[in-house]
């Protein structure tokens, strides 16, 4: 038989290497295997399952000499199982019969069944199910259901107790929430809960194996990879494990680029390394160049699982966030003390050297979003006291402090607490008890601190983004902890913006950003037509000129 070249596979370094091939076969390679390098001779590839059936794929036209045909046959079979029998769980006719390890009446759906399935005969998962579809559950039920024992589950700080009730309060598994950075020695558990920030601190232990299966909670954690000391930390605990799990509705909090970073941690390898993943999907940006083919590519290996609320095997659909886009008033006056501070800076910008315009960017995005908050504070405030004639509850997110400081002066008659990234998690337990349970009618949260929170589905309604985030899914995130399983009224999301400042280019750029992660999770589905009814607010805005009205008139 006539061949084209030649294939080894190094077993140490688990790498694919072609060499000798003809010209016109190298050509075609290339087409087919675009991480490759265009210009080598040699060529080198990771090895995955995917690329093994790849490769035989292309021997079958291109034969090439060899001696790895087991390999590749093991690797061809080994996908065609794993596919079959993912097809056979999430048939809408599969059922998993009562699920071991749960209380009574506390059975997951089935839904959730379905993911740990998965995760189990992969084994290893990134659920990306949208917020508030209950991803705890399914990692709790990946562990009664076979994962191996002890498990390591690794969360954001101010989650670890949550997750402890919610794995003992569901299950018969035991939790301990690991309590300092020091390693001590660890009571008798099936799962121990890490925090991000603790886990650096245990990197002995980790590196010993103890940990046999190993779940990332809101994963995007880790989109910097290896390049920060948890990164670093995590990666030791996912080589260590048998079972990988990773769990976020929000995978993408940027750009596309995130993604291999997130994948390393539940499937090393699947997307190559670094340099092959930017070749084959970025062309040498940050930017994913098709992000529905890759997204396409990531749920056909079996190694990403999504459903949002309207998928069928979602057993109970909710009605669509009513979004509202408001226009409020900037405050010149308010701004003007800090406008030659941003000139300053803008000139640095344009015309610094590489270092002080670097520099200088980052300060005039900070400035000028606190500018920018700062100017319609007081804007926003009179927004939340107008919904709040017609509303038990609001969640107010921002991000700086002295916007906070305005909002909470003139919100007082509210008793307005915080949830933020300056409190505790004990700080945070008593803002949410007295939001949900005491006289607090406004919960101002940071952007980024309230992801996993859970229980404020039964007591409000209404998020007002007094402040706008880089990241569209900043704001997914937050809508999310009102619009979850609970909730039975529609979750209406207010996004309160001005045409000055910082808003105009934060609300151009959100829109690119929501393309990159939209077409990743949910390839070849076009943009959800937003649902927007702004007659509530327009009816409580003609109510107080209604009311206001004649006073006015008097005293002109």
């Amino acid at each position: 038989m006539k061949t084209y070249g030649n294939l080894t596979f190094d077993r140490t370094s688990k790498r694919w290497t072609i060499t000798d091939l003809e010209p016109h076969v190298a050509i075609a390679f290339k087409r087919m295997f675009p991480r490759v390098p265009q210009t080598t001779l040699v060529l080198t590839m990771s090895d995955t399952d995917e690329i093994r059936s790849d490769l035989d794929w292309f021997m079958n036209r291109y034969p090439l000499a060899h001696d790895e045909g087991v390999e590749l046959r093991a690797g061809v079979e080994r996908l065609a199982v794993r596919a079959a029998e993912r097809d056979r769980i999430l048939l809408p006719t599969w059922q998993p019969g009562e699920v071991p390890g749960f209380r009574d009446g506390k059975q997951p759906y089935l839904y959730q069944t379905q993911a740990a399935q998965i995760a189990l005969q992969n084994p290893g998962l990134l659920v990306g199910d949208d917020v508030g579809l209950g991803k705890t559950i399914t990692a709790v039920a990946a562990c009664t259901m076979g994962a191996p024992m002890p498990a390591a589950v690794i969360v954001q700080a101010h989650l670890a107790n949550q997750w402890a009730r919610r794995i003992e309060g569901f299950t018969t598994l035991r939790a301990h929430v690991i309590k300092t950075t020091k390693p001590y020695d660890l009571p008798p558990a099936d799962i121990y809960v890490f925090s991000y920030s603790k886990v650096i601190g245990w990197t002995e232990v980790i590196g010993t194996g103890f940990f046999q299966s190993v779940i990332y909670d809101e994963i995007q954690e880790l989109r910097h990879g290896c390049g920060t000391s948890k990164g670093q930390v995590c990666r030791i605990a996912s080589d260590k494990a048998a079972f990988r799990l990773g769990l976020t509705a929000t995978p993408i909090y940027n750009y596309g680029d995130e993604i291999h970073a997130v994948m390393e941690f539940v499937k090393p390898a699947l997307l190559g390394e670094i340099h092959e993943f930017m070749r084959e999907w970025c062309a040498g940006s940050r930017t994913v160049k098709d992000p529905d083919g890759l997204g396409s590519f990531l749920r056909d290996t079996g190694y990403f699982l999504r459903r949002n609320e309207d998928d069928p095997a979602v057993s109970a659909a909710q009605p669509p966030a009513n979004v509202i886009d408001w226009e409020v008033a900037y405050d010149e006056v308010a701004a003007a003390d800090e406008q030659a501070i941003m000139r300053s800076l803008a000139m640095t910008v344009m015309r610094g050297d590489f270092m002080e315009a670097g520099r200088a960017a980052r300060e005039l995005d900070l400035k000028m979003r606190q500018i920018t908050g700062i100017a319609k504070a007081r804007s926003v405030a009179a927004y939340v006291k107008l919904l709040l004639r017609d509303t038990p509850r609001v969640l107010l997110a921002g991000w700086h402090r002295e916007v906070y400081s305005i909002w909470e002066q003139e919100l007082r008659e509210f008793n307005p607490v915080l949830y933020t990234g300056s409190e505790t998690a004990a700080g945070k337990d008593r803002s949410v008890k007295a939001f949900t349970e005491g006289d607090a009618r406004v919960m101002m949260i940071s952007l980024r601190s309230g992801i996993g929170l859970d229980g404020l589905q039964f007591h409000c309604q209404d998020v007002v983004f007094g402040e706008l985030d880089w990241s569209p899914q900043v704001h997914h995130q937050i809508i999310g902890r009102l619009r979850r399983p609970g909730q039975d009224q529609q979750v209406t999301a207010h996004y309160l913006h001005t045409n000055e400042g910082s808003d105009p280019v934060l609300l151009e750029t959100l829109g690119i950003k929501s393309d990159q992660s939209r077409g990743i999770t949910e390839p070849g589905i076009a943009p959800r037509q937003r649902f927007t009814d702004d007659s509530r607010i327009k009816r409580l805005a003609a109510y107080v000129l209604g009311e206001d009205a004649p006073k006015m008139e008097q005293a002109a």
